[in-house]
């Protein structure tokens, strides 16, 4: 049984940073790749960051530089640190578990478990 549960969401200033976390349940690290996704009201969900077995990040063009995404095995929890918030980066955030490696897309469809979401509002 494999669960993700997020954490870390808030309120934060234009600017700001947040921690998101995502532990892990029910599954070895570092057989596949964990990710990133958000998703604004009214929008489809999107890829911010994924990491996988390797350890190499990869990022959407409007986080890169500002957020990272890590992981810590012995813990089984991913991370995506973010900083110098804008309100566009305002969504539910949600950690996804893709048991391949990861995909070179942003296809949502392509992992096969999801956390519960955390909220991150920016303003």
């Amino acid at each position: 049984h494999v669960q993700l549960v997020e954490s870390g969401g808030g309120s934060v200033q234009a600017g700001g940073s947040l921690r998101l976390s995502c532990e892990v349940s029910g599954y070895t690290y570092p057989r596949g790749c964990l990710g990133w996704f958000r998703q604004i009201s009214g929008k489809e969900r999107e890829g911010v960051a994924a990491i996988g077995k390797d350890g190499l990040p990869t990022y959407v063009d409007s986080v890169k530089g500002r957020f990272t995404i890590s992981k810590d095995n012995a813990k089984n929890t991913l991370y995506l640190q973010m900083e110098n918030l804008k309100p566009e980066d305002t969504a539910m955030y949600y950690c996804a578990l893709r048991f391949a490696g990861c995909p070179v897309t942003w296809y949502a469809l392509e992992y096969d478990y999801w956390g519960q979401g955390t909220q991150v509002t920016v303003s």
